[in-house]
């Protein structure tokens, strides 16, 4: 199946999957209404999911920098920045983490940058949240950018934190 294909279904599915009520004071006075997950953000973070979704199943490569010849985290969370909204990242989940604006786990916004400790030191792996508790990032050697779960056990243990780096979320 084409890459193209599999992101749209993965970002129609994972839409539609997440809660959609939006209060009338949100909406601006209107009623009460379901509203889809890319109605409820800003253009910013739509172009940067959308990006970074476009990238799903692109294989991991450590110290990887383009989508032909794989990504590792920061360079799937670099990449994606540029090519979304022309924001240049530093190279490493270390140096991202030191960007931005610091926030609570219970603030988390879609296209906020969430940091993980995988390698016995903190801010060693970096992800982009997707709202609902998932987020994409490029995970390890032998495997493909992905959306996963942040409730699983696994990287509950491990989050480091979370930065903002989309002005006006």
């Amino acid at each position: 199946m084409p890459k193209v294909l599999v992101s749209f279904l993965l970002a129609s599915t994972l839409f539609s999957a997440l809660p959609g009520t939006v209060t009338a004071a949100e909406q601006g006075g209107q009623s009460d209404a379901q509203t889809s997950f890319l109605e409820r953000y800003t253009n910013a973070a739509q172009d940067v999911i959308l990006q970074g979704l476009k990238l799903v199943g692109v294989r991991y490569r450590l110290g990887g920098n383009d989508e032909d010849s794989g990504l590792d985290c920061s360079g799937f969370v670099r990449l994606v920045f540029k090519d979304s909204i022309g924001t240049l990242l530093p190279r490493t989940a270390r140096e991202m983490s030191e960007v931005g604006q610091r926030i609570d786990s219970s603030q988390l916004k879609p296209g906020d940058l969430v940091f993980f400790n995988t390698m016995r030191r903190a801010f060693s792996h970096v992800g982009i949240y997707l709202g609902d508790n998932h987020f994409m990032h490029a995970p390890r050697t032998g495997a493909e950018v992905r959306v996963e779960s942040m409730d699983s056990s696994y990287w509950m243990k491990r989050y480091n934190g979370a930065r903002r780096i989309l002005d006006g979320e």
